[in-house]
């Protein structure tokens, strides 16, 4: 497989620390609010990436944090007149209910900074120890230039960065681009005790020690949005190799922005979603299927438009594996020829080539919908058990990897209910009595289910 190594800025073969082991950290959320469609991006793109690794037989941990204090947090808690944690609880609970609609798996592991805060304190006094940081009424910051290779991963050099940078100024910084790891307590927040006096941890740290405890002092793959890749991994590169003498990450991997109706989501355009709010209108599975729809590192735009033929396209792949389920006994009893079991073969071939290809969702995808296709006329023309079977296994086999085209929820379609109609609506039909089948048909698509008679017998799908 090979990744593009944001470090290097190029793709490379992927080699991981230990054989058919893969260690994964990625930046979650901050918890004070519902996430938005910008956090859902690398949510789902790297939850597929660990699926992918897990497909081809990799043992992968695969580490998520909260970040579950910070300003945004406090001030949020503060309005609300609840604490920090209540909050943080809350909308941890909130995460849960989003990324298992989305088909996010959970973490191995996801830790709040809460969690570590023992193991940040060890990481500042290491850093001060070792000269890469320092104490200022209360407050530790990061001397940047004492890390000589700061901003390999922006692949610019310190000076660049500090005259682009938007720098609060703070007059207890021995420079302007030192970061705090550590800040002195301020009234109303939440506070620890330290060997600096009460306070709380920067952003940067909480990562870098979360790595150490769950992973060690070098993974596999660091991953997140694009947007984190300066500051905040720039930071965690250099307060880790800092405190540990070793290479942080092998490879970092980061997605690009999404765009809405071609503008970039932001607060202050006034086009900036949450997922729960879009899931009011669009099922999670397809919000999925769209992330999916292009590759991670292009910007992707999103739209309603784009939307709806997201939703058009899943529902081609969802028909095609019902339909082959229909099938399934009522195809004529005979194996798969050579020739079929070939083609299909070679589908699963290209797949695999195009997700080693850094992680090629896209054309993984174009893949599958070729497969749709000629499964499709396959059934038509000559169909048996074996082939029905077999395409079937590979169908859900390629799904299942980028998990889409889910089983739908026990509590969404009451399968019992709708089969009896069915067959109640067939009796019907058998004692011509055509006004109560067409009944049926309104009851059901009152449901939401459509029924469709074939020379086979009625199928039925959840309507679009």
């Amino acid at each position: 497989m090979k990744i593009f190594n944001t470090l290097t800025m190029q793709k490379e073969e992927f080699r991981p620390l230990e054989e058919n082991k893969v260690k994964i950290y990625a930046c979650g959320p901050t918890v004070y609010n519902y996430f938005h469609l910008g956090n859902a991006r690398p949510f789902i793109i790297f939850d597929t990436l660990r699926r992918y690794f897990e497909y081809r037989g990799y043992e992968v941990k695969f580490v998520q944090n909260f970040t579950d204090i910070d300003d945004k947090m406090i001030k949020r808690a503060n309005e609300e007149g609840i604490t920090v944690r209540e909050l943080a609880d809350r909308f941890i609970k909130e995460y849960y209910t989003d990324a298992k609609g989305l088909g996010v798996k959970e973490a191995d592991v996801h830790p709040r900074a809460t969690d570590v805060i023992p193991q940040i304190i060890k990481m500042c006094e290491t850093l001060i120890d070792k000269g890469f940081a320092y104490e200022k009424n209360g407050d530790v910051y990061f001397e940047t230039k004492k890390f000589k290779s700061y901003g390999k991963l922006s692949h610019q050099p310190l000076e660049d960065l500090e005259a682009g940078a938007r720098i609060n100024v703070n007059e207890d910084k021995k420079d302007p681009m030192d970061f705090a790891v550590w800040k002195a307590k301020k009234e109303g927040e939440p506070a620890w005790e330290s060997p600096w006096g009460e306070g709380r941890p920067g952003w940067h740290i909480e990562c870098s020690a979360m790595v150490n405890e769950y992973l060690g002092k070098t993974i596999d793959i660091h991953c997140g949005g694009k947007d984190l890749s300066f500051p905040h991994h720039e930071n965690e590169i250099a307060q880790s190799e800092a405190a540990n003498g070793v290479p942080f990450a092998n490879y970092w991997m980061h997605n690009g922005y999404i765009n809405i109706d071609n503008r970039k989501m932001s607060k202050s355009l006034g086009n900036f979603f949450t997922v729960r709010d879009l899931a009011e209108k669009f099922p999670y599975d397809v919000l999925r299927f769209f992330m999916l729809s292009a590759h991670y590192r292009s910007p992707i735009n999103f739209s309603d438009e784009l939307l709806e033929q997201a939703k058009t396209g899943l529902g081609r792949i969802v028909n095609c594996i019902k339909n082959l389920e229909f099938l399934q006994d009522k195809v004529e009893d005979a194996p798969i020829r050579a020739e079929q079991q070939s083609a299909l073969d070679g589908y699963r071939e290209k797949f695999i080539g195009a997700m080693d290809d850094d992680l090629n969702t896209a054309e993984a995808i174009g893949i599958i919908f070729e497969l749709v296709r000629d499964v499709n006329t396959e059934t038509k023309e000559n169909a048996t058990k074996g082939y029905v079977d077999a395409a079937y296994s590979l169908l859900k086999e390629l799904t299942g990897v980028l998990n889409i085209a889910r089983e739908e929820e026990a509590s969404d379609v009451d399968v019992s209910l709708i089969e009896a109609k069915i067959e109640e609506r067939r009796q019907a039909k058998k004692e011509k009595n055509f006004a109560r089948a067409d009944e049926i048909r309104a009851e059901l698509l009152a449901m939401g289910i459509v029924i469709e008679d074939t020379r086979e017998g009625v199928k039925w799908h959840k309507a679009d």
